[in-house]
């Protein structure tokens, strides 16, 4: 890819203006936003899919599993795509191809004929994301760049937030097929969007030998890796010869892919952007602070639900509060790029990140709602400085010709951060569990008279039982989950001191127009 990445045009069109921007912008940022939505908005369907197909919920899980892996692949692969069939082709086709194989999976009878659906699903949307990014920025005069960046970057963060939410309300009221029916008209309407406003920021296509080695040597290491991480807790993780195996397979693979790529003349994934010291630790910075970010996104609603007793509505009403000063101060983080150094309100978002996770390690299972609620609101304030700021930095430190692959491998390492902060979040929510349930229960030496004041409100014996059993399972739930919070908060400082190893670039741009 490096002698022929020349995606971006010399002769630049025209930024677009007025309506046909505003309706441009809406068109990318819904294809961006309805991708990252599917893949959490088949997380709480699980149970009404394994129903409807007459399988097991642990079968039922490959339907998240097999998404994320083709979405995980097909990722850093957007560089040389755009790059052989021109951007806005690719994203035309992929937009397309996201759509039907959405429909087949809604009508698919089998999980077999679900799983194959799903796959071809997540490598037609995987592309998506960096593409409308790129798009974004180049459709926005050079001045207005950071407003583009910034409508991707919520799209991005709040999409996997509300997924879990809107997934559980179309199952419960309708049917789980509706959970891929409705990305039809949005991909209708994006189709039309892009492909009336777009057509002159097309990239001249360059031809390439297929990387053939590298591209197996990437779907073996991605899938095996996110195999691992998707399946490891149901499998005890390394106490399973089959969770070792796909380490293993994983290893290997990445160091040959690594190797390969780095020698090759035309690579499928452009690993030289990382020689850009700017760019790799920006890269560090956001993959941290998103994995960090994403374990709380997936933590509280599992929290709320399990041990709170909150349904998914009153869940989402709880977390929708983070999308509202995220959305009303992007164009202020946009605003200050090239006005101050970028490293200062990049860090100082990070550090209010946090501020804030610490800020949720005070809650207890008896909290009313604001108090749940007011962190989410809160946090909603760091994520456009963090977002948007650490992408300038990331795009601002490679030339414009890598700024495609750039786009690509930060996507690529974003989902693949959240897919192990959700992994390792979870399995240490569960051991976290186990050590305060152990504790718990070893100061409880005489449960006598609480059994005896619950009898004589009228509880049998298991009842009373089975109600100070719940008791511990409430606390110790919460206290597995508030050391996660703080953990979290530890990773969020790291983050913000990575941002400084970074050079300040000579002009901050948003890799729009050149």
């Amino acid at each position: 890819m490096a002698s022929a990445a020349t995606a971006i045009l010399s002769d630049e069109p025209a930024p677009l203006t007025g309506v046909r921007l505003f309706a441009a912008a809406f068109a990318l940022a819904l294809a961006n936003f309805v991708v990252v939505l599917d893949t959490t908005i088949a997380n709480v369907s699980v149970p009404h899919i394994a129903g409807g197909l007459a399988v097991s919920p642990t079968q039922g899980t490959w339907v998240i599993t097999s998404y994320a892996v083709a979405d995980a692949i097909s990722v850093p692969l957007t560089g040389w795509l755009a790059m052989r069939f021109g951007t806005v082709r690719w994203f035309l086709y992929s937009i397309v191809g996201f759509g039907i194989f959405s429909f087949l999976c809604g009508i698919s009878q089998t999980l077999d004929g679900l799983i194959v659906f799903r796959i071809l699903q997540g490598l037609s949307g995987g592309p998506l994301m960096p593409l409308s990014q790129i798009l974004l920025l180049r459709i926005f005069p050079k001045e207005k760049a950071g407003i583009g960046l910034a409508i991707w970057a919520m799209t991005t963060t709040t999409a996997p937030i509300l997924g879990p939410i809107l997934g559980g309300l179309i199952s419960d009221n309708w049917s789980w097929p509706w959970i891929f029916f409705i990305n039809l008209p949005v991909v209708a309407l994006c189709f039309f969007g892009v492909g009336s406003l777009l057509r002159p920021f097309e990239t001249k296509k360059a031809k390439a030998r297929i990387d053939t080695v590298g591209l197996i040597l990437l779907v073996l290491s991605v899938g095996a890796f996110q195999l691992m991480l998707d399946t490891g807790r149901e499998h005890d993780w390394f106490g399973s010869a089959w969770i070792v195996t796909l380490a293993i397979v994983a290893a290997i693979a990445f160091v040959a892919f690594v190797i390969w790529e780095l020698t090759d003349e035309n690579p499928v994934v452009d690993l030289r952007v990382f020689r850009f010291r700017g760019f790799s630790f920006a890269t560090i910075a956001i993959s941290l602070g998103f994995g960090a970010f994403f374990s709380q996104v997936v933590l509280t609603p599992l929290w709320l639900q399990q041990v709170a007793g909150y349904t998914a509505t009153e869940t989402g009403y709880v977390v929708a509060w983070i999308g509202v000063f995220a959305v009303l101060l992007s164009p202020v983080a946009a605003g200050l790029i090239g006005k101050i150094d970028i490293r200062i309100s990049i860090s100082a978002g990070i550090m209010w990140m946090a501020f804030v996770s610490i800020l949720r390690a005070s809650w207890n299972a008896d909290v009313d709602y604001w108090t749940l609620a007011m962190p989410h609101l809160l946090q909603g304030m760091g994520m456009p400085f963090f977002f948007v700021g650490l992408t300038a930095l990331a795009l601002s430190s490679v030339p414009p010709d890598k700024q495609t692959s750039a786009a690509g491998l930060m996507s690529f390492l974003r989902t693949l951060s959240g897919a192990m902060g959700t992994a390792i979040a979870t399995s240490a929510w569960d051991s976290q569990n186990r050590v305060a349930r152990s504790e718990l229960v070893s100061h409880m030496n005489d449960t006598g008279g609480a059994m005896d004041q619950l009898q004589r409100a009228g509880l049998s014996l298991e009842q009373a039982r089975a109600a100070i059993e719940r008791m511990v399972d409430v606390q110790a739930g919460t206290i597995g989950v508030l050391h996660l919070f703080l953990a979290a908060g530890v990773v969020f400082v790291i983050a913000a001191i990575a941002v400084w190893c970074a050079p300040l670039p000579k002009q901050v741009s948003m890799g729009a127009s050149h």
